[in-house]
């Protein structure tokens, strides 16, 4: 978890939600020669050996995918790689896979911190990504020890993420491929890197076994992807392509069989992040939510967290729209986007929110329910003080204040 205290929970700050003007990332800076594209783990060529603990004080060994993958740090607690606890829950329900190489990620997203400009500082082995760290882990060891049970059952869904990188989409099939072979009761998710897929990528992860196929779309709405995700990061990525490979994952995986990501607070609107929720169910998909939260090393890292009473509110809209039949256009807005009224009786209403659900994890979903995901992501998006997505079922505690921040209108 983040030791210092992000910008949304430090005292003084009285955001209702975060405008488009507040949230410019820093533009990046130039890499020295000698660190680009991995150089100096490909110069010093340390050869890897067995599981490789994130540490920028050591030599990073020449890892490379589909030898090696990372595994989110709660995917490595829960399948017995790395020893540890997390709070008020035991395990993650989804194994994280991340491609890796040595020269990382190609794009340049402002709020990841698997971002090309980190190559500057940081190998990407030993880069933080959704704030935690994500050992390397020899794959046949991974194989070896889902296939003897070694996870306990506990996993409901493995994810393969992928990264814009040359070798991407061929090493995501051979991973998929031997997953399939040798873990077939455990279904694999993709996380796509559309900038680099044809609709015929899609249709071969369909062929070999995949089982849903998720787009982290991340913005909610051109301007916002291309100063966070394209030109204004000098980074590849177009909206339009994301859209294209989002239409043919639900032509070619169906309805309830794929989804996209989108990350609430970084200068859009709600009615923004909404129009993109309704668009994404009226082709038969659902929306993974995540609260924006600044990661360290990014160049959004300055930036403040997700008012609370903006990312409830989107968070419970949300769901209605997912889970309940509701529409957006039954919703009503104000004249900067901000939700004011769900267009439901409050009395049902209020069974939604005593329920909980609406403020768990969003995500691909598992064995416990339709609308409870097996991809929790333990305090991906939040401290545990101040808990943003629950990895577990909100208690009448949690409830409480869940809605005392959906009543909070600050100024």
């Amino acid at each position: 978890m983040p030791r210092d205290a992000a910008p949304d929970f430090r005292p003084g700050v009285k955001a209702d939600h975060n405008t488009a003007e507040a949230m410019i990332p820093r533009a990046p800076a130039p890499v020295p020669a000698d660190a680009r594209n991995g150089g100096r783990v490909k110069e010093r060529d340390e050869v890897p050996s067995g599981v490789y603990l994130p540490n920028n004080n050591i030599l990073t060994p020449h890892m490379r995918s589909p030898a090696y993958v990372q595994m989110s740090t709660a995917a490595a607690i829960t399948l017995g790689v790395m020893n540890g606890y997390m709070h008020r829950t035991s395990c993650t329900r989804c194994l994280n896979l991340l491609l890796t190489y040595p020269e990382g990620c190609r794009a340049n997203c402002a709020y990841c911190g698997l971002a090309r400009h980190r190559e500057a500082s940081r190998d990407y082995a030993d880069r933080n990504f959704i704030r935690v760290d994500w050992p390397a882990v020899p794959y046949d060891d991974v194989l070896d020890i889902m296939e003897r049970g070694g996870d306990g059952d506990r996993f409901h869904r493995m994810c393969i993420s992928m990264i814009t990188h040359p070798n991407s989409d061929d090493d995501t099939r051979v991973v998929l491929k031997r997953w399939v072979e040798r873990v077939p009761d455990v279904p694999v998710s993709i996380l796509s890197n559309p900038t680099t897929m044809t609709r015929l990528d899609v249709q071969t992860l369909k062929d070999l076994g995949a089982d849903i196929f998720t787009v982290a779309l991340d913005a909610a709405n051109p301007d916002v992807f291309d100063r966070t995700r394209g030109r204004g990061v000098q980074s590849p990525h177009s909206w339009d392509k994301y859209w294209d490979i989002m239409k043919a994952a639900a032509e070619i995986f169906g309805p309830e069989k794929f989804g996209a990501h989108l990350i609430v607070g970084m200068g859009e609107s709600e009615h923004d992040v909404l129009t993109q929720v309704q668009r994404i169910r009226d082709m038969g998909g659902h929306s993974h939510m995540f609260a924006f939260f600044p990661e360290k090393g990014s160049l959004m890292d300055h930036l403040p967290a997700v008012p609370r009473p903006q990312w409830r509110r989107v968070q419970l809209a949300r769901y209605l729209i997912d889970y309940r039949d509701r529409r957006i256009d039954d919703m009503r807005f104000d004249t900067t986007g901000k939700l004011v009224d769900y267009g439901m009786p409050q009395a049902d209403l209020d069974d939604i929110i005593n329920a909980g659900v609406a403020f768990r994890t969003s995500g691909c979903p598992g064995k416990e329910a339709e609308d409870v995901s097996a991809c929790d992501r333990p305090y991906g998006d939040s401290p545990a003080r101040d808990i943003a997505s629950y990895p577990f079922q909100p208690n009448k505690q949690d409830v409480r204040l869940i809605r005392r921040q959906l009543a909070s209108t600050k100024s």
